[in-house]
């Protein structure tokens, strides 16, 4: 029952930021909240694939797990994402590659259609005069889109995002986030299915690089630093360490990482 509740209210709170951010008011005119459906739609449709890419993931490795918990946040996008729980141990590296990886990589490909389907539908609009806007940085896989779909953006004009593109822009920052080698992180747990021990050596130099990045490119960088140290960086062990990865879990770890790198956005946020 809790897991349908947080479903409902996170739906309600993502379908209000969408139609906030058409500018409605959603207390003059409550039954127009409606119109945020494209975005909420899409952005619960991503965060829905995310996780239960990690649930049937985890149930073929004989692992239990939770059905996803959303979380309802008064924010620009509604959420602060879902997340589910481990129930037992992630006995063998192979699983801890499957259930670490699954998740980002569908998570990725949702997010990726809905990113190309947004952006047929965007509009590119004159910016000359206006004073003050936020605007999105791109990540490589996101620039790439942009020129496939738009082409080359003129001087003086910008995207303005289909709520589908920017629910899909955001699915494909979360997938960034969560592939981030750091402690229990999605990519924690891949990099510590990949080199064991050295994990403990890569998250600390990344949360330099993230407070080196919170200070050269996005303040928001510093919080995750700090977040990620609260959280802790020490990932726990597995029951059963195999000596060697087999070709496939290989493949998958490094494509895991690729991706990371076609999302990442060192600004996500301008002013």
């Amino acid at each position: 029952m809790l897991h349908i509740v947080l479903f409902i209210a996170t739906f309600f709170t993502t379908l209000t930021a969408g139609a906030l951010q058409l500018g409605i008011n959603v207390i003059a005119e409550p039954f127009r909240i409606i119109e945020g459906l494209p975005f909420a739609g899409t952005l619960m449709l991503i965060l829905l694939c995310h996780e239960f890419g990690h649930y049937i993931a985890s149930h073929l490795h004989n692992t239990k797990a939770t059905l996803p918990y959303f979380i309802p946040a008064p924010s620009l996008i509604g959420t602060f994402g879902a997340f589910i729980k481990m129930k037992s141990p992630i006995v063998t590296r192979k699983a801890l590659i499957d259930i670490g990886a699954s998740g980002p990589i569908v998570g990725f490909i949702v997010s990726l259609v809905a990113s190309f389907w947004g952006l047929a539908l965007s509009k590119v609009v004159s910016v000359e005069g206006l004073q003050e806007a936020m605007r999105l940085g791109d990540s490589i896989i996101f620039k790439l889109l942009l020129w496939l779909v738009l082409g080359e953006i003129p001087e003086g004009f910008d995207v303005l995002l289909h709520p589908v593109g920017f629910a899909g822009w955001i699915g494909l920052f979360i997938t960034s986030l969560n592939l981030l080698p750091i402690g229990q992180l999605d990519g924690g747990h891949i990099t510590y299915a990949l080199v064991g021990e050295k994990h403990r050596v890569i998250s600390i130099a990344l949360i330099v690089m993230l407070v080196v990045a919170g200070v050269v490119f996005w303040e928001g960088w510093l919080i995750w630093a700090v977040m990620m140290i609260v959280l802790g960086i020490k990932h726990p062990p597995v029951l059963f360490w195999e000596p060697y990865l087999d070709t496939r879990r290989t493949r998958i770890g490094t494509l895991s990482f690729i991706v990371f790198f076609l999302t990442f956005i060192p600004a996500p946020f301008i002013f």
